[in-house]
């Protein structure tokens, strides 16, 4: 080992900051001519550099024309090979060293032992298993976790518990990778059963827990635990933070963020994008505000999804040119802060401003994708601009190569259907999967009620009925063209087949912030107590 005394030869850290094969071989030639290759210390860290640099193949080659190769060498590839896209060549190396070398180390099963839980190879697995028993090393720890994780990837619950059990020292890495392993197969009540059985517990066992709720849908239980908590970490609240945002509770979002304030957890980008999301789905424009204040006062750069959420949350708030603001002192935009900015322009009725900032985006070396397109059709829908609507369908399909959806069906058939171009709406539909037609036929139906066209409403009312017996639209709209033509009778008949189908209109949903409380109401049940934003 060079010391003080005996400085690191320059060829060695040349070969720290080789970047290319090309560089890792000059590196070689030179290590050759002056001997430097036979020190181990020397040949082992070209091999390491050479096999964290993806040149596998080239480091392979170099181990083998070494004489003396020792388990650093070999690990350093193994380890390469078992985060790779190709896992099972660590085995590969594995059994070239067994054969070579002779003596694996606790470092080389654990990196094979990884390599067979990521491409869920029990069978592999379990030979491994049996030759670190062989060579009585499995009472090792730091192995014994890596089998607790290879048996649970693989879905053998059972042995990997048999392993935990059978373990006679245990520290809280082996009880959170069994945890783990239930939760992220939702089996919740063996994950509780674990974590009642731990020792000790901490962060990261807490916030496994949370999330495992989280993913299983029981957002009410993640809520118990997190409450629990001794101590909680920004990730803990972020955690909780998206379970509510996948159950679409808003509302308790912010107050939870209310709560973290409160308890001086700062926040990270995290944080606020889930936020700031939160607050453009219920409308809680002072709260939002108050988050870009935050972000300003603490200089975060607002760019990519902080910046996007920013700009959705000001347009769907009303603050269209807040928005705008926001939108052009970004530091760094993403596809989705241009959507984001062109739904905000869609949705406050400035369609020709929407298709100047796409011109705008193509400009600037931006490729849309699905969503930047519907985001433009339905500005194009909104404002009736029919010649840029066809336009923008087809260079979406022509030159950009996106097959439509039915969100981009939906909006081509609400733009025709503006104009009354009912014929054309229908054959448009004609050309969708009858899977996906439903809600498209919904807006076609409410064209044909807007143009007071009975007969093309009754027929496609009746597809619509014949995909989808249980959809309300098709009845409720069919009564309304009825009613609205002074055809009394057929409107109760619809009503009356609406009735013995069982089937039942949803009341329609709203919420609202008045002096920073957010308020939801129902059709006809009055307002829901209020909570505060």
């Amino acid at each position: 080992m060079f010391s003080a005394c005996f400085p690191q030869p320059p060829i060695l850290s040349f070969v720290e900051m080789a970047a290319t094969t090309f560089e890792l071989r000059q590196a070689h030639a030179h290590m050759l001519k002056t001997g430097l290759i036979h020190l181990p210390f020397a040949t082992s860290r070209l091999i390491a550099t050479a096999a964290s640099a993806s040149s596998v193949a080239y480091a392979l080659s170099i181990l083998s024309h070494t004489q003396n190769p020792n388990s650093y060498m070999y690990n350093s590839i193994i380890h390469v090979c078992a985060n790779s896209s190709a896992p099972q060549t660590a085995l590969a190396v594995y059994t070239n060293m067994l054969d070579d070398y002779g003596v694996p180390d606790k470092y080389t099963f654990t990196f094979v032992l990884k390599a067979c839980a990521s491409f869920r190879g029990v069978e592999e697995g379990k030979q491994v298993h049996g030759h670190v028993a062989k060579i009585g090393i499995g009472s090792d720890v730091f192995i014994s976790n890596t089998l607790i994780h290879v048996y649970a990837s693989c879905g053998e619950f059972g042995v990997a518990r048999q392993v935990l059990d059978r373990m006679p020292e245990r520290d809280v890495i082996s009880w959170n990778a069994m945890l783990s392993a239930y939760m992220e197969m939702g089996l919740v009540n063996l994950a509780c059963r674990v974590f009642d059985e731990m020792p000790e517990r901490n962060m990261e066992s807490w916030n496994f827990m949370v999330s495992g709720y989280v993913g299983a849908g029981l957002v009410e239980a993640a809520r118990d635990v997190f409450d629990e908590m001794p101590v909680k970490n920004v990730v803990s609240w972020n955690v909780m933070i998206t379970g509510y945002a996948h159950a679409n509770c808003f509302e308790e979002i912010l107050m939870l963020f209310e709560k973290m304030q409160h308890e001086n957890v700062k926040p990270d980008h995290c944080t606020l994008v889930n936020v700031l999301s939160a607050c453009a789905r219920v409308g809680a424009l002072r709260q939002g505000k108050w988050i870009h204040a935050y972000v300003e006062k603490n200089r975060i750069d607002v760019n990519g999804f902080l910046a996007t959420a920013l700009v959705d949350m000001y347009a769907k708030c009303g603050c269209i040119e807040k928005a705008l603001e926001v939108f052009h002192s970004s530091s760094k935009k993403d596809v989705s802060t241009w959507n984001s900015i062109i739904s905000g322009l869609s949705i406050h009725g400035f369609g020709e401003e929407a298709l100047s900032i796409f011109s705008e985006m193509l400009e600037h070396g931006f490729e849309p994708n699905e969503v930047t397109f519907v985001t433009v059709l339905a500005a194009c829908s909104r404002t009736g601009l029919l010649k840029e609507g066809w336009e923008m369908f087809d260079r979406m399909v022509y030159i950009h190569g996106i097959q439509p959806t039915i969100e981009h069906y939906g909006c081509m058939v609400d733009l025709l259907g503006r104009f009354g171009l009912l014929k054309e709406a229908e054959e448009l539909v004609r050309t969708m999967s009858m899977r996906e037609a439903p809600a498209v036929l919904e807006s076609l139906l409410g064209a044909c009620r807007n143009h007071g066209d009975v007969e093309m409403a009754e027929q496609v009312a009746r597809k619509l009925l014949e995909l989808d017996p249980q959809d309300t639209s098709g009845y409720v709209q069919l009564s309304n063209i009825h009613a609205s033509m002074g055809r009394w009778n057929d409107a109760m008949d619809v009503r009356r087949r609406m009735k013995m189908q069982g089937v039942r209109k949803e009341p329609g949903c709203s919420m609202i912030e008045v002096d920073g409380i957010v308020h939801e109401f129902l059709a006809g049940e009055g307002i829901i107590p209020s909570k505060h934003a």
